[in-house]
This record gives C-alpha cells, sequence and structure tokens, in this order.
C-alpha cells in the first residue's frame, strides 16, 4: 500500500508539472505578435517608438510589436510585394497615396467599420477623409506637415524688400521673383514639380482635377490654362532654377540653405537639416504662412497607419494604430520633431501655441504651422491610377516650360491622356 500511495503521488505530481507545461505553453501560443512597418524612422527615432511600443505591451501583456523600419524609396515596392505574396506586415506606416494603391486592390482593413465614430472624431476630419478610397476609410492619420513660407531675411533685405513680410500669394510671390533675381542674382524660390506638388498647387490655384466623380479631367479651363502660364513665365525668364526639370523638394532644401534660395516653402521638420548644415542660414530665416492661389486653400501631407486585410490580428493591429496615433503618443513625437498631430485635441498642447521665451527660427516656424493647420487639408485625394495621372500632367507642363508646345496645347493634351487613363 504505501508503494502504491508513493506511485499514485508520483503519478500525480508528475500530471500537474505537464498540466503546468501545457498551460505555460498555451499562454505563449495565445500571445499575438504584431509586425509593425515603419518608413525610414531609424534610427532616428528609435527611442522614441520603442518607447511607444514598450507602453503598449504593458497595457497588452498579450500582444508583442516587432518594429520593421523601411527606407522611404524602398516601402512602396515592398508593400505591394509583400501583399502579392501574402507576407504583409500586420501594421504599415504609409502616405495617403501609397496606401490607395492597396485600397484599389481591396487589400486593407475598412477602418470605418473597425473604430467607432466616437474615436474617429477626434481626428480632423478632412484628414480623416483623406484616407478614403470608394467610400471606405483605409488607414488611421498619424503625423502631419503643413507646409510654411520660410524665407532668407538676409537675401530680403539685399533686395530691398520688407524681411517682416513674405509673398502670401501666387502673385505676390512672383513679384517676389522678379525683385529679388533684378536685385540679387539669386533665385526666390523653387516649385517642386515633384510627387503631388504641382497637383497641389494647381488646387491651390483654384483649378479642379476631375469631376465630383473622379471619371473626367476638369482643368482644361481658363484657370488650368492660367495655372500652367504662371510655371511658363516664370522658367521662360529665368525667375526659377533650371533644375525644376529634373529635380525636385531636395533641391530646394540644398539651395536654401547655401544660400542661393530666398524661400523655401515647406515644413517646419525640414530646417532641422538646415541647423545642422547652414546654422548661419537658419538664423536669418523667418516664417509666415503657407502661399496659396485663388482658392485660399492650404495644403496638409499626412502620413498614416494601415491595417491589410491579410493580418490574422486586425483588431489587435488597429488597438496597436490607435495607440501610437492617440493625442499623448503624437504630442510626444511631434516635441522631438517639428511635426504635427492628426488628433485635433493634442493642439491644446501649449507647444503649439506658445512660444518659449527665447524662441528659435524652429519654433517660430512651428507656431505658424500649427495656427494655420485647422485650415488646411489634403488637398489631392486618393484616386486611381495615380502616378499616371501625375506623370501625364508633369510632362506636359515640363514640354510647355521648354517651348514645345503652348501653355493651351499642354493642357488639352494632359486632358485628353487624364480622360483615356480615367476611362480604363
Amino acid at each position: 500500500m504505501k508503494k502504491f500511495s508513493l506511485f499514485l503521488s508520483i503519478l500525480m505530481v508528475t500530471a500537474l508539472f505537464l498540466s503546468g507545461c501545457k498551460s505555460a505553453e498555451t499562454t505563449n501560443d495565445e500571445q499575438v505578435e504584431l509586425e509593425f512597418w515603419t518608413m525610414q524612422l531609424s534610427p532616428t527615432f528609435d527611442d522614441y517608438i520603442n518607447g511607444v511600443i514598450s507602453d503598449f505591451e504593458k497595457e497588452n501583456p498579450d500582444i508583442k510589436v516587432k518594429w520593421v523600419d523601411v527606407p522611404w524609396a524602398d516601402m512602396e515596392k515592398k508593400i505591394l510585394a509583400a501583399v502579392a505574396s501574402k507576407t504583409a506586415p500586420d501594421v504599415a506606416n504609409l502616405n495617403p497615396q501609397f496606401a490607395s494603391k492597396l485600397a484599389e486592390l481591396d487589400a486593407l482593413v475598412n477602418m470605418d467599420e473597425m473604430v467607432d465614430e466616437e474615436t474617429q472624431n477626434k481626428y480632423f476630419e478632412g484628414v480623416w477623409k483623406s484616407n478614403t478610397f470608394n467610400d471606405k476609410t483605409f488607414g488611421i492619420p498619424w503625423y502631419l506637415s503643413s507646409q510654411v513660407t520660410m524665407y532668407n531675411t538676409d537675401i530680403f533685405k539685399e533686395a530691398g524688400l520688407d524681411p517682416d513680410s513674405p509673398p502670401k500669394t501666387f502673385e505676390e510671390l512672383k513679384d517676389t521673383a522678379k525683385t529679388i533675381k533684378e536685385e540679387t542674382g539669386k533665385y526666390a524660390f523653387f516649385p517642386p514639380l515633384d510627387a503631388s506638388h504641382l497637383l497641389e498647387t494647381l488646387v491651390m490655384m483654384d483649378v479642379d482635377l476631375t469631376n465630383e466623380d473622379m471619371t473626367k479631367a476638369a482643368f482644361n479651363t481658363p484657370q488650368g490654362i492660367k495655372a500652367f502660364e504662371f510655371f511658363v513665365d516664370l522658367y521662360q525668364n529665368d525667375l526659377i532654377p533650371r533644375e525644376v526639370l529634373t529635380e525636385g523638394h531636395g533641391k530646394a532644401i540644398d539651395m536654401y540653405q547655401a544660400g542661393q534660395l530666398a524661400i523655401l516653402a515647406s515644413g517646419p521638420q525640414f530646417l532641422n537639416k538646415v541647423e545642422e548644415n547652414a546654422p548661419e542660414i537658419l538664423k536669418a530665416t523667418k516664417s509666415g504662412p503657407q502661399i496659396t492661389g485663388a482658392s485660399g486653400k492650404k495644403n496638409t501631407a499626412a502620413m498614416n497607419l494601415v491595417v491589410p486585410i491579410q493580418s490574422e490580428h486586425q483588431e489587435e493591429a488597429v488597438k496597436f494604430s490607435l495607440f501610437m496615433t492617440n493625442a499623448e503618443n503624437q504630442v510626444e513625437f511631434d516635441k522631438i520633431v517639428p511635426i504635427l498631430p492628426s488628433i485635433e485635441s493634442a493642439l491644446e498642447d501649449p507647444y503649439f501655441n506658445e512660444l518659449p521665451e527665447d524662441p528659435t527660427p524652429i519654433d517660430e516656424a512651428r507656431i505658424v504651422s500649427a495656427e494655420q493647420l485647422k485650415e488646411s487639408e489634403v488637398l489631392v485625394p486618393p484616386m486611381e491610377n495615380y502616378e499616371e495621372l501625375k506623370t501625364s500632367i508633369n510632362e506636359a507642363l515640363h514640354a510647355a516650360m521648354l517651348g514645345k508646345m503652348t501653355p493651351e496645347e499642354a493642357v488639352k493634351q494632359a486632358e485628353a491622356e487624364w480622360n483615356e487613363i480615367l476611362s480604363q
């Protein structure tokens, strides 16, 4: 009996041990791992991103987040390839135009179904809508950038211009460009004609890109022709650099920090680069509101977080996206780099409306940017075949600037190409 009792005890202990192991194994199996992709945020923001992930994991011990940072130039190719091979991450940091390509494939979770209305209403309405394609919301807004007019007061003084009065409209900008070129031999500004910049400028000039249902081009109008003439006149009268036809926003930053350009129309975050490379130029920099046209509209650039429909953990992925973009975390991020939050209540933080005792030009640019955010919007909505449409109108404008066709002919050519693309 003693031997039997001992044997029984051993069996019970063994059973309990095995049960414990099985329980631990089950717990590990139940822990969800999310893969989170960002665009070129490492190593600059390693501490911030890792800190937010750590905070999220503490609040959600059943969820583990694996962070993968992808170079900006590679993201579009990598995310499309990942979706095609069914290896997409659970959460990805994209912009609306990148994301819309996945939305075209119906490859993203519909946030209207995953996020309650009260939470949706915390984000700026126009920015939330910028993540809409075919009446479905494909992403959650993250950080924003509202362009301001940053200008070199030394060049303004050299040209005899008021260093406290930068141009506010494109017509004023044209006059400023003439004066600066005549008096200093330098260029006033570098209009970036790459990415979505040209399309955004056309909208600010009161040009409709398409009809309401995006089935036909709508820019072959007096306003559209006038907008093309604006760029043609500047180029042919040598009031903008020749490089505008071959290079983009990066060249504008290079020329500004080299003292060759009077105005840098961009987000305040790019002054960090100027501070690092040309502190004397930063010292001479002041900021004014974004230059706009007849429409009075101002543009906001947005970044978002999307959840591919392939994710096996959609609810957890959306939960993490909402945590990453909550007001507290956005304000913390914005204090590291001069960007803006997509949640309206975050702007109540004094950081966005009060200058420090001894403000820097970057501080001043941030305040100007934040002040105009509520009246800014994403001007070019996601649309099918965006890359083809953008290339078509850029090539037509370039041809007109080079004198290969008139502005009227260029607009007409672009209209025909857009209508063919939109009808596909």
